[in-house]
């Protein structure tokens, strides 16, 4: 007989299927993608300097070649086999041969400028420099030690409009205008008087000339260095033509051009020269330096 009070086993209960079961988190896939939170706008973005990996130098975010020793990098525009962009501007160079591009608009000098000057003689803003359609101008804007062009000294708040060539004197330390296409300007008398030659005409003994886009250098017997800085015997203006780039030399066998080392190299007939290779030119030969393209015109 069944016992009424007698716990009694029956058969499991069935699944209710319109239950919701609770089960474990999902495993997560590690080949989806993740969406995160979007920036902040009001999250500090830190902008670091770009450092040149030949010279070590810093330059400003942004830049295509190093201010200091010329080198290309990746963000160059297109253009030629350097990349060298179409428009060149302005810069200040020191009695070191370092340059200082400026910007179009306002470029304030000093220790804590745009153009930073490492050097006590001058203020933390010391000048600004203001180029516009094409025109340079200077203005002291209260420095310490003052401010001249030209030996000339700037009153606070008086500007002063720069050719090619002027010295800038910022409390002792000197600065150099070069404009693009300027340095080497063949200068035209003012007036049409005969002017009164103080030496004697010397007899031309170049064998052959350097053609250049804007002039012509004559070339005779001897060792010919050319680059960017002011003590080479043929001086190029061009951001991407290192401060001693090369040597041109004139021979009774010929001419010839090596490359010393330069960041950006040479081309000749658009293949690079090896450095220090000594290499003969002829007279069909187009020699190209940053954006400059220069050929040799033979005598005879």
């Amino acid at each position: 007989m069944t016992d009424p009070n007698r716990t009694q086993l029956g058969a499991p209960p069935v699944a209710d299927p319109n239950r919701t079961v609770m089960t474990g988190a999902p495993a997560a896939d590690p080949n989806k993608t993740i969406m995160g939170a979007a920036p902040s706008l009001n999250t500090t973005v830190t902008i670091k300097p770009v450092q040149c990996p030949v010279c070590k130098s810093f330059n400003p975010p942004g830049v295509m070649f190093c201010n200091d020793c010329g080198l290309i990098f990746e963000r160059a525009l297109d253009g030629d086999a350097f990349g060298a962009p179409a428009v060149q501007l302005p810069v200040l160079v020191e009695s070191t041969g370092r340059e200082h591009q400026l910007r179009p608009g306002l470029n304030v000098i000093g220790r804590a400028g745009d153009i930073l000057i490492d050097d006590t003689r001058v203020s933390r803003r010391h000048c600004q420099l203001t180029l516009e359609s094409g025109t340079v101008t200077v203005e002291d804007v209260g420095s310490t030690n003052g401010t001249k062009v030209g030996g000339s000294p700037l009153a606070q708040g008086q500007k002063s409009t720069l050719n090619n060539g002027d010295r800038i004197s910022l409390g002792g330390f000197e600065l150099t205008l070069s404009l693009p296409g300027e340095s080497s300007k063949t200068m035209q008398a003012m007036s049409g008087r005969t002017a009164a030659i103080t030496v004697a005409p010397t007899v031309d003994e170049s064998v052959a000339t350097l053609v250049l886009p804007d002039r012509e250098i004559p070339l005779a017997i001897g060792q010919h260095k050319f680059g960017r800085r002011d003590d080479n015997a043929i001086v190029i203006k061009d951001p991407y033509v290192s401060g001693t780039h090369g040597l041109i030399e004139v021979t009774e066998e010929g001419v010839f051009l090596t490359d010393t080392g330069s960041t950006n190299g040479t081309l000749l007939n658009e293949a690079k020269l090896a450095a220090n290779m000594r290499t003969k030119l002829g007279k069909d030969d187009v020699i190209r330096l940053g954006s400059i393209t220069a050929t040799v015109r033979f005598k005879g």
